[in-house]
């Protein structure tokens, strides 16, 4: 009877829990299925569906595939056989422009207020073409002075020499002594000799005079211009005009050493101006004999035609040839450089990183000539060596060919 009783009760209580689940649930009470147990059955659900899904996947998968994945993934790099080829070397540097040989003019007489200005920068003009005139008023009446003093001694030279030649004709009757004959003879030369002294007088006032005017003292392309009309000019007024002589220009190309010993006089060099797409044809024709203490670096002359693109005082970028060498030949990506030198990654037979310490050649557009480390066979690590190191293993790719 008891357990009969206890029986109806639980009974009575499991149907009152149930009915306090449905009265709390999501209003799916009706259905008949707890909330909890529907709870347990999607559980169940997923557990079974992610066994499954790791049955599927662990029977697809190679053993290489979990071989592989047991263990730390080996990086792979882009490699390249560079073989060796005949590199055209060529030097790329910059420098500035200007006048080959540069003609400074100045004041060469003694000066005076400038009249004219005959010439502008960027006129030609020849050798001895008068490039301005100076006021030589008076300077002329200097020279007009001293051509009457010249006829002033003419005519004392004549008439000494009238009164010498009056003397020996009269030494012969015994009137005139011989003291008298050579009295008038020294006055004769004395005369003569003033004469003399005045034309050359004159000579050097027309010389000053002819100097008083700034001319080209060689033929040329006129640069620059300092003077005015009505300018006071001396000697110490320094330079008035620059001309480059025979029009030639040229680059200074500052080098290192290394470059300046791939080079000599006679070299070709190719020339173009900053903002200008248009090229020029040069040559070295100087090479500097020292070298900057302080910059390491030394300077190469590079002649150049006259041409209206090339401005003395311009920017320009040179490329210079450099001779050729056989070498193998690497994109600069591939080189590398520390404090030791330039070095390069090589994978060996073993699939492991290894250093190479080279020694870098000619440079052209697109690669670097390796002319020591290096015999062309090696695979080199084409880019992202620097995230590498001696030592580790990688899977090597030959790189694509272009």
């Amino acid at each position: 009877m008891v357990n009969g009783m206890n029986y109806d009760a639980k009974i009575d209580a499991d149907e009152a829990l149930a009915g306090q689940l449905d009265s709390e649930g999501d209003g799916l009470s009706g259905t008949g299925e707890s909330l909890l147990t529907r709870r347990m059955v999607l559980i169940g659900l997923a557990v079974v569906a992610v066994l499954i899904g790791l049955w599927f996947i662990n029977r697809m998968a190679t053993p290489g595939d979990l071989a592989e994945n047991a263990g730390p993934q080996v990086p792979v790099v882009t490699v390249i056989q560079p073989g060796r080829a005949t590199v055209a070397g060529d030097i790329k540097t910059t420098g500035t422009l200007g006048a080959r040989r540069e003609l400074p003019v100045g004041v060469a007489g003694e000066g005076g207020r400038v009249e004219r200005v005959l010439v502008e920068p960027g006129d030609w003009v020849g050798a001895g073409q008068v490039l301005a005139i100076i006021d030589r008023s008076v300077q002329v009446q200097q020279a007009a002075g001293l051509e009457a003093q010249i006829g002033v001694a003419q005519a004392d030279a004549r008439l000494a020499q009238a009164n010498l030649d009056r003397a020996l004709r009269l030494v012969e009757r015994g009137f005139i002594s011989k003291a008298d004959v050579d009295r008038l003879t020294a006055n004769r030369d004395v005369a003569a000799a003033r004469v003399r002294v005045a034309q050359a007088q004159l000579r050097e006032t027309r010389a000053r005079n002819s100097r008083l005017n700034i001319i080209a003292p060689a033929a040329g392309l006129v640069l620059d211009r300092q003077v005015e009309p009505a300018q006071i000019v001396s000697p110490g007024s320094g330079v008035m005009f620059r001309i480059a002589k025979g029009g030639e220009m040229e680059l200074k190309a500052d080098l290192t050493e290394e470059s300046l010993a791939k080079i000599s006089a006679g070299v070709r060099a190719t020339v173009t101006p900053v903002g200008s797409t248009k090229s020029f044809a040069g040559e070295v024709w100087q090479i500097s004999p020292v070298i900057d203490p302080e910059k390491r670096q030394g300077t190469a002359r590079i002649a150049l035609a006259y041409a209206p693109e090339l401005r003395p005082g311009g920017f320009a970028e040179a490329v210079i040839t450099a001779g050729s060498v056989v070498a193998p030949k690497l994109p600069e990506s591939a080189i590398l450089a520390d404090d030791k030198g330039s070095y390069v990654y090589i994978v060996g037979k073993d699939s492991r990183i290894v250093r190479r310490n080279v020694k870098t050649g000619m440079v052209t557009a697109d690669s670097i000539a390796v002319i020591e480390g290096l015999n062309g066979s090696e695979r080199v690590v084409l880019r992202a060596g620097a995230f590498l190191s001696p030592g580790d293993t990688v899977k090597p790719q030959r790189a694509k060919a272009r």
